[in-house]
């Protein structure tokens, strides 16, 4: 695979932190992009010291200023993008009568207007070069619909939608965007939701979905990888289940 510039949002642990290891793995130039900066920046010296190229980022997907500065400094670091992962997204369990205003408005500007804003911003090396990959991380609760999530919910069909649209934009321009959808993967943040009593536990979950297992990020990831490489051309604006069977 070709050396390319991989940006990942939300890659200080779990699913984006997964994607960002198997970029790396497969020999591209990974920017690790998370509000924990901290988190973000040692894994990316992590696998520096594995012989890697990676450099993390301190931003908030929902601040398009602070984006915008970040993917100034890859381009200068690392050079133009050529593929971008939205991972980045935040979570609540709220009944419909206690979602506030301010609870709605953000998790629409996080999970919706933050994957916009990366791909607005990463779009345009991509048309340059008449070559990007796109995949943003959507959510199998916008297909089914789920409990006390309809923020989130919404959210996530409004990731879905905006990947289809935004590949017929770049269709013929050497460009593809796809979504995945994952299910149960086990992360910390489902384990957190776990610990706070708002879901059954990961483990008891893991036995509805029909192979039998959660889901891991490196599965995310491996999929990420194909749909991100020259093999993939001819598959966009697609929605990929990777969800160990489930909403099939």
């Amino acid at each position: 695979m070709s050396e390319r510039v991989a940006v990942v949002t939300g890659a200080a642990s779990g699913v984006g932190l997964g994607v960002a290891q198997r970029f790396a793995a497969d020999g591209h130039k990974v920017a690790l992009l998370d509000r924990d900066g901290q988190q973000a920046k040692a894994a990316a010296e992590a696998m520096t010291a594995q012989g890697h190229t990676a450099v993390g980022y301190e931003v908030d997907v929902a601040d398009r200023e602070g984006l915008g500065q970040a993917f100034a400094s890859i381009r200068t670091e690392l050079g133009p993008v050529a593929i971008l992962v939205t991972s980045a997204g935040i979570e609540s369990f709220d009944d419909i009568l206690s979602i506030t205003p301010e609870r709605w408005d953000q998790i629409i500007a996080v999970n919706l207007t933050g994957t916009f804003t990366c791909i607005q911003l990463a779009v345009a090396d991509m048309l340059d070069a008449g070559w990007g990959r796109i995949v943003t991380i959507s959510s199998s609760s916008a297909q089914s619909g789920a409990p006390r999530m309809a923020h989130y919910s919404a959210s996530k069909g409004g990731v879905i939608s905006l990947t289809k649209s935004v590949a017929r934009d770049v269709a013929g321009k050497g460009i593809t965007v796809n979504t995945i959808p994952p299910s149960l993967v086990d992360t910390p943040m489902a384990r957190k939701a776990e610990s706070a009593g708002t879901v059954p536990s990961v483990d008891v979950l893991a036995k509805h979905v029909p192979v039998g297992r959660a889901g891991t990020p490196e599965d995310i990831a491996a999929t990420c990888a194909f749909l991100c490489s020259d093999e993939a051309g001819y598959i966009t604006g697609q929605i990929i289940g990777v969800n160990g069977g489930m909403y099939i």
